[in-house]
């Protein structure tokens, strides 16, 4: 990781670039804000007191990095301000390195949470992608249960509500043997998302239901569902292939025909089913797979 230090006392910036060399960090020094600007670095330790300088250029330009205030004392042009345009933080000089070192192990931290939180976002955001539902997620309200035959399609509907609610989401799968140390854990503002409820015994749903009574959740179940709360059913007729999952004969042709009707005429669709083009015409009328115009 690269440390650029923007410090006109030269002694100071000196000192600090090589008590941070010591563990570890490759460091550069600038006693310019317009040679700084030039830089390329991951944390930046910057100086608000640079007589004749304006900071605001440099900040604005590298607010996605870690920049840290080094100031001599505290007011709206030392620390409000920088903060406002996307500093992140700022040590009061003169400072231990140890506390300098933890503000920047913990940024780093944040930032390395942001970028495994982006990425598992466009995971699951491919992954369920082509699963279609017309649900108006408006019209959810929590606490629900919901019933389906496919918990992928249920997947979809509750990931888009917390992201159109900005809510903090946490998943509880009870087919995991932590499932009750996941539960005690989530945060009280958390939307509990449950699923596989069918692996649990009797004793253990009435302990999972005592337990989230007072608890915003939304619970998918793929069986039908004794349960004291608001119940919705939602179900699809065009199940995606799932490694984890058989489908029925009919399930599958129609998994095919909805999938590949548009990309094959059906003369072609017809003979890669193994079926005939007859078949495939009665197969269309008796689920109503007829193509959209």
């Amino acid at each position: 990781m690269k440390i650029i230090i923007v410090e006109n006392e030269l002694y100071l910036a000196q000192s600090i670039a090589s008590k941070l060399t010591e563990n570890g960090f490759e460091t550069e020094i600038y006693s310019s804000i317009k040679e700084a600007m030039q830089s390329s670095g991951d944390v930046y330790l910057l100086s608000t007191n640079l007589p004749g300088q304006n900071v605001a250029p440099l900040i604005t330009q590298f607010k996605e990095k870690i920049i840290i205030l080094m100031v001599s004392y505290i007011n709206n042009d030392t620390v409000g301000e920088p903060l406002k345009l996307g500093a992140k933080d700022y040590i009061v000089k003169p400072f231990m390195i140890e506390e300098l070192l933890r503000k920047i192990e913990h940024y780093q931290e944040y930032q390395d949470l942001k970028k495994h939180t982006r990425l598992y976002q466009e995971y699951m955001e491919n992954l369920l992608q082509e699963i279609e539902t017309d649900f108006d997620i408006d019209t959810i309200t929590t606490p629900l249960v919901i019933q389906t035959n496919y918990q992928r399609l249920v997947d979809k509907v509750v990931f888009e509500y917390a992201r159109k609610n900005d809510r903090l989401m946490t998943f509880i799968p009870l087919g995991n043997p932590e499932w009750k140390e996941k539960l005690q854990d989530a945060s009280a503002k958390s939307l509990l998302y449950i699923t596989e409820i069918h692996t649990l015994k009797k004793a253990d749903r009435e302990y999972l239901f005592e337990t989230i009574q007072s608890r915003d959740f939304i619970l998918c179940s793929t069986d039908e569902l004794e349960s004291p709360y608001d119940t919705i059913e939602l179900n699809t007729d065009s199940k995606l292939y799932d490694q984890n999952e058989i489908l029925t004969i009919d399930d599958y042709v129609k998994f095919i025909v909805n999938s590949f009707q548009y990309k094959f005429p059906d003369t072609e669709l017809s003979k890669k089913l193994g079926i005939s083009r007859k078949s495939l015409w009665e197969k269309r009328k008796k689920y109503g797979l007829f193509k959209k115009k």
